[in-house]
């Protein structure tokens, strides 16, 4: 006697067929994940600019040079540095798909004598 549950016509495929369209939407979703922890990337890396930057201009020294030595290289091209009254760091986000908008994030720190 054979132990096997009969199959049904017409259930073979239809697990591939979900897969199939369900591919899409998560790769959609991977897409947008990698694209989130790129900006969150930038954003870390733009507040560690902006305190170097900071640390450099308490001490004296070159403020919007120490914030760009502070960036990753890749980032260092597109960033705007200014240094009136508190250093602040805008670096564009790595875009995955030339297709999408351009987006940047900014970061500033300022060290010193509140008082």
């Amino acid at each position: 006697m054979d132990s096997r549950a009969p199959r049904r016509s017409g259930e073979a495929g239809s697990a591939s067929i979900e897969l199939v369209g369900v591919l899409p939407f998560l790769l959609l979703a991977i897409l947008v994940a990698a694209q989130l922890a790129l900006a969150g990337q930038a954003l870390w890396s733009a507040g560690v600019a902006a305190r170097a930057g900071a640390r450099a201009a308490l001490v004296g020294g070159d403020a919007a040079g120490a914030a760009r030595r502070a960036l990753p290289e890749s980032m260092r091209s597109g960033a705007r540095v200014g240094d009136e009254g508190r250093v602040s760091v805008e670096v564009p986000v790595p875009r995955l798909l030339p297709a999408m908008p351009p987006l940047s994030v900014a970061a500033g720190a300022r060290l010193g004598d509140d008082g």
